[in-house]
């Protein structure tokens, strides 16, 4: 199904085309076989994300989930416990990757999004023991998808850090998103990245390049992270074209999120009155809770699209708004001409 070009599609940040200037930075890439080390572009996009997040190394890879579950394998041996809360995408949306592919138990607490408790977490920690599973690593989602965006405070994070330190256990990051967080909070990379032994960190929500993704790590783990890349499938050769499009995207296109959010949270007041806003909307995301309304998600995406906009349907009763790049104020402004009439009738 292709999409019309007239649709207002709020689905997803992932929907974003190139911009004229990323594609002209695509075209004229420096590229050689990334298989070999021997990309340019690919090691300027690594090093640089790397030195952003204050880590020693980056590894490119082309989607979030394989930068995810690379990553879940540099700090969980086959046959040990991943924490996680019961909505995070690492075990929501990637297919069970963690145990068909590293062999990892998860083990998860009560879906809170980024209302996240510390000491739940740390009351969930198995240590070795007779038969037990031993817990290795805890991950979380800087902003939470499924938490409505949701922006996880850095105090929060540092307990996080401190109960991982306290049980010698590893912390992941799934920052799909981060950039979000660090333009709403003004967090920076940097500490963020000093939080946590590995992240993983999209370029293709949000920021609007066509692909990518890059796991953070030590220099050691990155070589090891090649090494599973390649077992995965990941080995890539001229990818120079895709990674000059993230190296623009991380010039040009992080400070402007805050129009998304911006957009977002005019989305949010207008529905607001309605009594469907999942929960206070802090990013690009905008969660809808239909239970005690005559429309279920379905029912709303239809009619919508009916007219022209596209919404997520994340469950019977829940929907969800995505501002992006790709849509402007107009779009802002006839999307919430189309849902406020659907949302009193």
């Amino acid at each position: 199904m292709i999409v019309a070009e007239s649709f207002i599609d709020l689905r997803s940040d992932t929907v974003t085309r190139p911009t004229a200037g990323m594609r002209e930075a695509m075209a004229t890439a420096e590229v050689g076989d990334d298989v070999y080390g021997e990309d340019p572009t690919v090691a300027a996009l690594e090093a640089e994300v790397a030195a952003l997040f204050g880590h020693e190394a980056a590894l490119f890879a082309p989607t979030g989930s394989m930068a995810n579950q690379i990553a879940l394998q540099l700090v969980v041996p086959p046959g040990d416990e991943l924490l996680c809360d019961a909505d995070a995408h690492v075990v929501t949306y990637e297919i069970g990757a963690a145990a068909a592919y590293g062999g990892i138990s998860s083990r998860t607490w009560p879906a809170v999004g980024a209302d996240i408790d510390p000491d739940v977490v740390a009351g969930m920690v198995r240590p070795d023991g007779y038969f037990a599973v031993p817990t290795r690593a805890i991950a979380v989602e800087q902003t939470h998808n499924r938490g409505g965006g949701g922006v996880i405070p850095l105090t929060t994070l540092r307990e996080l850090r401190r109960v991982a330190d306290d049980h010698g256990l590893a912390l992941h990051c799934d920052g799909a998103r981060i950039w979000h967080a660090h333009v709403a909070d003004g967090v920076p990379l940097a500490e963020y990245g000093a939080l946590f032994d590995t992240l993983s960190v999209c370029l293709s929500k949000g920021l609007g390049a066509p692909i990518g993704s890059l796991v953070l790590g030590s220099a050691e783990k990155i070589d090891r992270a090649r090494f599973i890349r390649k077992r995965m499938g990941g080995g890539m050769r001229q990818v120079g074209v895709l990674a000059a499009a993230g190296r623009y995207a991380l010039a040009h296109h992080v400070t402007r999120l805050a129009e998304d959010h911006a957009k977002a949270a005019r989305l949010a007041e207008a529905v607001a009155p309605f009594g469907v806003l999942a929960a206070p909307v802090r990013t690009n995301l905008v969660p809808l809770d239909l239970t005690k309304h005559p429309l279920d998600a379905k029912a709303l995406a239809a009619a919508a699209r009916a007219e022209g906009l596209l919404v997520s349907v994340l469950g019977p009763r829940t929907a969800r708004l995505v501002t992006h790049m790709d849509v402007d104020d107009a779009g802002i402004d006839r999307a919430v001409e189309i849902l406020t009439r659907l949302l009193r009738a």
